[in-house]
């Protein structure tokens, strides 16, 4: 057994005197404590939530724009991909050495404004990306990302205890609704970013090269007439190339003309747009986002009054925890996942079967259900509770990696893209949501360990992916996604098997308790006659 029934029992004591401490002391000191809450604190603290969330939006609108483009317009010698692995390779370093140091140091709101810094080089590599340029720059990436997850992380699951004292809501809820909300926002970060860059892209296109001048000779109609025949010719190479069979060296051989990268000022142009959003969303925690400790006083977390190598035995220690293990496999596939929707869809389909200047679109639909689906996950697992949902994303991804495995993309049936794309996204929204979520319901009072845990191992799942990405084609990619999703599931069983038989054992303990407690009463009743 994981925990045993008195373990819980006597956590579900101290949290109750918590709670009952917690109202007694809120009533007592009402008007002289500039800590308590006010009678506005639930908005206050719906603000802080959807600050949070709008901030996470402006960042990611320009990380994942630019991300979603490496594998194609910095496709020459896999720079993109090498370098989205570097973000991801020094995130899974990041998530074992910094997150407790740093918001001991800086505290949740300061620790997420001065990671969003950290991502800005990789934006301002774009301006010229070189090896030396962008390989540094997605180092940095990864330094700051660890921090700045768990300090969210941390923060959401705080004030939703807060919430939850305040309004009598489970805390099991409020986190998974704060959750929810959260992702909807982050969510969205690839429409705006992708809408951003579809935009750009698409506007003031090449010359046709088929015009014909005023000065046209035999040679020039002769040429044409090659052209026309040599681009119709063409119009098969997709389906010969694309899809499962794609596979990046022949694919640079083979002269496709969607793989042609688009002009450099346009490039400059989205780098500028993006560089800009990252600066406002720092700015916005910085200065309208309340710190966590007018939520978090006198809790006592997993880091709190350690020393560095302290802390980070704790996150190690975090390992040992069964739980911890059994959803690693499910961890590592959503960064895998994720990492294959990034890189080896957009080059393996989207750019191949239909052009580099139709990603932004695709992945539109990709954010927006996506961003839908996250909304709605917390109010649904209240009705269904987290199993059937985990079951339908299950199924769903399952049959969508097979599809994937059978279909061959073309510019002909354009539907089909956004169709894959906006069934993934609700797929990515059901895991991050609620195994972020689990996570925090898992590890009460754990939350830095376990939260650095969860980006430790999504970050190897996806830099695995990105580090093999060229070099194997995508067939091969969808049967180890396969793979690691229906172990991750299997992990997943255990825990839910393990939560379901504990509760029912505590409720059969508890019943017997209220039986006993009247057949002492009945007892005592029939001696004192």
């Amino acid at each position: 057994m994981v925990y045993s029934i008195s373990d819980k029992i006597d956590k579900a004591v101290d949290l109750g005197q918590q709670v009952m401490d917690a109202k007694f002391h809120r009533v007592k000191t009402k008007e002289t404590d500039d800590d308590e809450y006010g009678p506005n604190e639930v908005y206050r603290i719906w603000k802080n939530v959807l600050l949070i969330g709008f901030a996470f939006m402006i960042h990611f609108t320009a990380f994942w724009g630019t991300s979603n483009l490496q594998s194609s317009v910095n496709a020459d010698d896999a720079l993109g991909t090498f370098t989205l692995a570097a973000i991801y390779a020094s995130l899974i370093l990041s998530n074992v050495f910094l997150p407790t140091i740093v918001i001991r140091w800086f505290g949740c709101k300061w620790t997420i404004a001065l990671s969003f810094i950290t991502y800005m080089p990789f934006i301002i590599a774009q301006f010229y990306p070189k090896f030396y340029t962008m390989i540094p720059a997605g180092l940095a990436v990864g330094l700051g990302g660890g921090p700045l997850w768990c300090a969210k992380c941390t923060y959401l699951t705080v004030i939703s205890e807060a919430y939850g004292q305040i309004t009598g809501t489970s805390s099991d809820i409020a986190v998974t609704r704060f959750f929810g909300v959260f992702f909807m926002f982050y969510q969205f970060s690839q429409v705006w970013g992708n809408l951003i860059s579809s935009a750009v892209l698409s506007t003031g296109g090449a010359p046709e090269p088929t015009a014909l001048s005023t000065n046209t000779t035999v040679s020039n109609l002769t040429s044409l007439l090659s052209e026309t025949v040599s681009s119709a010719l063409q119009e098969e190479i997709p389906n010969d190339i694309c899809g499962a069979s794609f596979c990046p060296r022949t694919a640079a051989e083979a002269a496709n003309p969607n793989l042609h990268p688009p002009e450099t000022s346009k490039i400059h142009l989205i780098t500028g747009i993006y560089l800009a959003c990252m600066i406002a969303a720092c700015l916005v925690v910085a200065f309208f986002v309340d710190p966590m400790r007018r939520y978090g006083k006198g809790r006592k977390g997993s880091g709190s009054g350690l020393s560095g190598l302290k802390l980070l035995a704790v996150t190690i220690k975090q390992l040992a925890n069964p739980y911890q293990i059994l959803i690693l496999p499910i961890t590592m596939f959503i960064g895998a996942e994720q990492a294959f929707i990034a890189a080896d869809f957009n080059a393996a389909y989207v750019s191949c079967g239909w052009g580099i200047s139709n990603i932004g679109f695709v992945m539109i639909c990709f954010g927006i259900c996506n961003g839908i689906a996250a909304i709605f996950i917390g109010s649904l697992i209240k009705i269904t509770g987290r199993s059937p949902v985990i079951c339908f994303a299950l199924s769903l991804h399952v049959a969508l990696i097979v599809t994937l495995l059978v279909w061959q993309p073309s510019s002909s049936n354009k539907m089909i893209f956004f169709v894959m794309a906006a069934l993934w996204g609700i797929c990515d929204a059901v895991w991050l949501v609620q195994i972020n979520s689990l996570s925090g319901i898992l590890f009460p009072g754990k939350e830095e360990a376990s939260y650095s845990n969860f980006r430790l191992w999504e970050s190897t799942g996806s830099v695995i992916t990105y580090a093999y990405s060229p070099y194997l084609c995508t067939d091969v990619k969808l049967y180890l996604l396969l793979g690691l999703l229906l172990i991750g599931a299997s992990g997943y069983t255990v825990v839910e098997y393990h939560q379901y038989k504990h509760k029912h054992v505590e409720k059969e303990a508890q019943t017997k308790g209220k039986f006993e407690l009247v057949h002492n009463n009945i007892k005592s009743g029939e001696v004192a006659e």
